[in-house]
């Protein structure tokens, strides 16, 4: 039963992580865009570093959502 709940929790984070992975690189090809390059102008690890970025800006956002969602929830907002 423990196994179970372990890997159904490693699953989980694992479709998340991927989730959000997604979601970041496609964020980052739309700040490439708009900064009026292409991706094809960076390399790897430069690539890297912004895809980074934006996991990063998107956990923040997330991490945010669901702190406003708890105070709405017990009432405090």
């Amino acid at each position: 039963m423990k196994n179970w709940l372990a890997e159904s929790r490693n699953q989980l984070q694992d479709k998340y992580r991927s989730a959000l992975r997604e979601k970041a690189i496609a964020q980052a090809k739309v700040e490439i865009a708009l900064a009026g390059k292409r991706v094809t102008d960076y390399d790897q690890d430069q690539l890297e570093v912004i895809v980074k970025a934006e996991e990063g800006k998107l956990k923040e956002k997330y991490r945010n959502s669901a702190f406003v969602l708890l105070l709405l929830a017990l009432g405090l907002t």
